[in-house]
């Protein structure tokens, strides 16, 4: 009996395998997953050397995970994965905000805090304002709305990479939208940052001349009573890497001016010193079917 140089009997043998789950939609993610798998190392010639160092990657991954940092989503982000799945499952209605990736900081319930609280605790940098409206696609306020707000410091750091420097929930807040399901809150201009690369994703970038540099954003997750919840960003205009995001997660839509204001009556109304940034950002909901 001759060997198989192709190995597509292999392949025949674990797709047969997959033919009694149970659950349909688990069995076509799985056939496809070994279809492109087998696929892809017969067309790379895949060694056994690198068959085991990819194995000890994805196991120095694994264990790089903490309650405080998911280096699995960080691996997805950086190989444009999750923004492809984002991408995908993103269909929005006409006007509704574009979506994002969450990222791999979102591993800490955001303090409820009252609308225009100081969400920066250090008081570094330079204060901001940002202000919005959470509304329907057809333009209709969304009072009592829910928005999740995070976002790294003035140094480009997230609370939960600096324990011990940063208060819990320094950067974090949780909001609900007022009877014109407008929302505001303070804080500090964030800063552009680079991921994490202390560990295997690290590596993985610097094997493939890559830089690690996410641009200045702010994270939000809004969501309202019949409306699918979007998760997004606000990426701060003229700022270094919007066309380099280490994790291709720039839309034009979402880059917004963090515009100087120099407004005595708005700097009262927000409770501010001259001269601030503003930001202002509509989040805008796309009702459920």
């Amino acid at each position: 009996m001759t060997t198989d140089a192709t190995g597509a009997g292999v392949t025949e043998q674990a797709l047969a395998a997959l033919r009694g789950t149970a659950d349909p939609r688990l069995g076509e993610l799985l056939t496809g997953l070994v279809r492109h798998l087998h696929d892809f190392a017969r067309e790379t010639r895949l060694t056994q050397e690198e068959w085991q160092r990819a194995i000890a990657f994805l196991t120095a991954t694994g264990q790089a995970c903490t309650d405080t940092r998911q280096e699995f989503i960080l691996l997805s982000d950086v190989l444009g994965l999750s923004m492809l799945v984002e991408t995908l499952n993103g269909d929005r209605a006409a006007g509704a905000t574009e979506s994002t990736v969450l990222g791999p900081f979102h591993l800490t319930d955001s303090p409820v805090r009252a609308l225009g609280d100081d969400i920066d605790l250090v008081g570094g940098g330079e204060r901001c304002v940002v202000s919005g409206r959470v509304r329907s696609a057809d333009g209709t306020p969304l009072p009592g709305a829910v928005v999740d707000v995070w976002q790294a410091d003035d140094k480009g750091y997230y609370d939960v990479q600096q324990p011990g420097v940063q208060p819990a929930g320094n950067g974090r807040g949780l909001f609900t939208a007022d009877a014109e399901g407008r929302f505001w809150f303070r804080t500090c201009v964030p800063a552009a940052y680079p991921i994490p690369t202390d560990g295997p994703v690290g590596e993985l970038l610097r094997a493939t001349g890559r830089h690690p540099y996410r641009p200045a954003h702010i994270h939000f997750i809004a969501e309202a009573e019949g409306h699918t919840p979007v998760t997004t960003h606000i990426f701060v205009a003229g700022g270094d890497y919007l066309d380099s995001d280490a994790v291709f997660a720039v839309k034009q839509s979402l880059v917004q001016d963090f515009t100087e204001t120099d407004d005595p009556s708005l700097a009262r109304e927000f409770g501010v010193t001259n001269p601030f940034r503003h930001a202002r950002f509509d989040l805008v909901l796309e009702r459920t079917a």
